[in-house]
C-alpha cells in the first residue's frame, strides 16, 4: 500500500504535512516529502517492499523531471527492457517506467501502461505538470483548486486538509496537464454489434484471458506471501483457483456471521469446500454481532458515510481486509466479474438487447461504488487489492460475447447468470462443480450480516431518539434507526 499526495503552483509544505499525517493514520508507516519553487509532493508507504512502495518521488539523472505513484504496472518490466539502451534508470521501482515514457512519448506515454495506478510528474524544462489515472478507476485519485494551487491525492480524508473549493474525483481513463487540461486516453470498448458465437470459442478465450489476467497480478510478487479473497461464490473462487495453479502458495480469506446459537453463514461453508479443492492456506473469521459492532467506526470514517446499503455491505469488506492483513500485503479479488457477465439479479429483467450497454454502464460507474468501497476498506488494513476481472483484454472481450450467453434462459423458463463464464470451466477439475453452479448470492447475504446493524440499532436506540435527530437535523434523511443510529457515529468521525 501507498498513497501520494501534493500540490502544484506553491510550496504549501505544511498543508502537504498533514496530508501525510492523515494517511499514516490509513496504514502506512514511511513518508517522504520532496519539494521545489513549483511544488510540494507527500509520499507514504509501507515498508513491505512491494507496490510502488520504494522511495518516491523518482528523478531521472538529470533531475529535469520527476514521478511518484500509487498502484501496480503489470508490464513493468517489459517497458523497462525496452528502454534499457535509452534510459538510464536509477534504481528498480515501477514508477520508474513512466519517465522513460513520458521522455519518448510525453503524456501520451500513458497509453503503453497495464496495470491500476495514480500518478503525478513534473517537467521543470518544459514547467509542465501531469497528473493521471487508471483506466478503470481502480486507485483513487482525488484533486481540488485554492488560490491558483492544484492540490491532489489518493486518500479523500487526506483531501479535507486542503480546506480546496470543493474536492474532485479525478475521472478514469484522464490524464491531465498545466498546459492542456483534461485528456482521456482509454475508453471502454463499446459494445460489439456483430458478436462472437461460437461457444467453445468463447470459453477458450475466457480460460485465456482470466488465467493470463491473473498470472499479471502474481508475477510482480514472487516470494511473497500472495493472498485471495474467497467467499465460496463464483468469482473469487475462479480467481483463487486460477491463482493457485500458479503461485507456491496461497492463502484464502473469508468471513461471515456466527450467531449467538452457532449458525454459520453460507460463506463460511461454501469458502471451506474451495479451498479444500485448491489446496490453499485457508482463513476465516465467524465474527459476532459484537466484531460486527466494533468495526463501524473504521467503516462509516473510512467511507465518509452514514448510508446503511454502503454500510452493511463495507463491513464484511473491512473484516475480510483485516483477516488478509493479517498474513499478508496484496490480496486477489473476484470484483468486476458481475458487470461483465451479467451476475446481477435485476439483469435478468433487462431486455437482452441492452444487457451489455448495461454492464458497460456498471462498469463506467464502478469506481465510484464497489471499486471505490473495497479501496478504501483495503486501505484501511494496509492491503492492496488487485482485480483480475478488470483486465483490459477481460473487458474487451466481455463486450463481444452476446447476452443469451451471458444470461441463459433453460427449457423451464429459468434463468442462470454468467452461464458462459461457468460454461468455460465446467467439467476441468478447477473447482467443484457445485461451486462452479452456485447462485449468485449478495455480499450481505452470504457472511449472514445484513442485519446485523438493525440489530445493533435496536439497541442502542429507541423511537424516541430517532425522532429527537430527526427533529435536530432535518436536512438529513434519517428513515430509520439503523440509519439514525450509523449518523451518530459518522458524527464522531467528523469531529475526531
Amino acid at each position: 500500500m501507498c498513497a501520494i499526495a501534493g500540490c502544484f503552483g506553491s510550496r504549501d509544505k505544511q498543508v502537504i504535512k498533514q496530508m501525510l499525517g492523515v494517511m499514516s493514520q490509513g496504514g502506512a508507516t514511511t513518508c517522504s516529502i520532496y519539494d521545489n519553487d513549483y511544488m510540494v509532493w507527500g509520499h507514504a508507504g509501507s515498508a513491505n517492499g512491494l507496490e510502488l512502495d520504494d522511495q518516491q518521488p523518482i528523478l531521472t539523472a538529470d533531475r529535469s523531471k520527476a514521478v511518484m505513484a500509487s498502484g501496480e504496472i503489470y508490464n513493468f518490466q517489459a517497458i523497462r527492457d525496452r528502454f534499457l539502451q535509452r534510459h538510464t534508470f536509477q534504481g528498480h521501482c515501477e514508477a520508474e517506467v513512466i519517465l522513460a515514457l513520458y521522455g519518448q512519448r510525453g503524456p501520451d506515454g500513458v497509453r503503453d501502461l497495464d496495470g491500476m495506478f495514480a500518478f503525478a510528474l513534473f517537467d521543470r524544462r518544459r514547467s509542465v505538470f501531469m497528473l493521471a489515472r487508471d483506466p478503470i478507476g481502480i486507485k483513487p485519485l482525488y484533486y481540488g483548486f485554492r488560490n491558483g494551487t492544484i492540490y491532489f491525492t489518493s486518500d479523500r480524508e487526506a483531501m479535507k486538509e486542503t480546506e480546496v473549493d470543493e474536492i474532485q474525483e479525478f475521472p478514469p481513463g484522464y490524464y491531465y496537464t498545466s498546459t492542456d487540461g483534461f485528456i482521456r486516453y482509454y475508453q471502454l470498448p463499446k459494445v460489439d454489434q456483430r458478436p462472437l458465437r461460437d461457444k467453445k470459442s468463447i470459453a477458450w478465450r475466457i480460460r485465456k484471458r482470466l488465467t493470463g489476467a491473473v498470472a499479471k497480478r502474481v508475477v510482480s510478487d514472487a516470494g511473497q506471501p500472495m493472498g485471495a479473497f474467497c467467499s465460496g461464490g463464483l468469482n473469487s473462487s475462479l480467481v483463487a483457483a486460477l491463482a493457485a495453479r500458479q503461485v507456491d502458495e496461497l492463502h484464502t480469506f473469508t468471513v461471515g456471521m456466527r450467531d449467538e446459537q452457532g449458525n454459520e453463514a453460507d460463506d463460511l461453508r461454501a469458502a471451506r469446500l474451495v479451498a479444500d479443492h485448491i489446496g490453499s492456506t485457508h482463513h476465516e473469521w465467524p465474527f459476532t454481532l459484537n466484531d460486527y459492532h466494533e468495526a463501524l467506526y473504521r467503516v462509516i470514517h473510512g467511507l465518509g458515510t452514514y448510508d446503511p446499503a454502503l454500510i452493511r455491505s463495507a463491513v464484511p469488506c473491512y473484516l475480510a481486509a483485516r483477516l488478509a492483513s493479517e498474513h499478508g500485503n496484496v490480496v486477489l479479488s473476484g470484483e468486476g466479474a458481475d458487470e461483465l457477465f451479467g451476475g446481477y439479479h435485476y439483469m435478468w429483467h433487462i431486455p437482452a438487447a441492452r444487457l451489455n450497454e448495461e454492464g458497460r454502464r456498471c462498469l463506467a460507474t464502478l469506481h465510484n461504488v464497489n471499486l471505490q468501497r473495497t479501496d478504501r476498506m483495503a486501505l484501511r488494513c494496509s492491503l492492496e487489492q488487485r482485480i483480475p476481472f478488470l483486465d483490459k483484454e477481460m473487458i474487451a472481450l466481455a463486450m463481444k460475447i452476446p447476452a443469451d450467453l451471458k444470461i441463459k434462459e433453460e427449457s423451464d423458463g429459468l434463468k442462470t447468470g454468467k452461464w458462459i463464464l461457468r460454461q468455460a470451466f465446467s467439467g476441468r477439475g478447477l473447482l467443484p462443480e457445485e461451486t462452479l453452479w452456485r447462485g449468485k448470492v449478495p455480499l450481505t447475504g452470504g457472511s449472514a450480516c445484513e442485519l446485523a446493524g438493525v440489530r445493533l440499532a435496536d439497541q442502542q436506540m429507541d423511537e424516541e431518539d430517532l425522532a429527537r435527530l430527526q427533529r435536530d437535523y432535518p436536512a438529513v434523511t434519517l428513515a430509520s434507526k439503523e440509519s439514525a443510529f450509523y449518523f451518530t457515529i459518522f458524527q464522531k468521525t467528523q469531529s475526531a
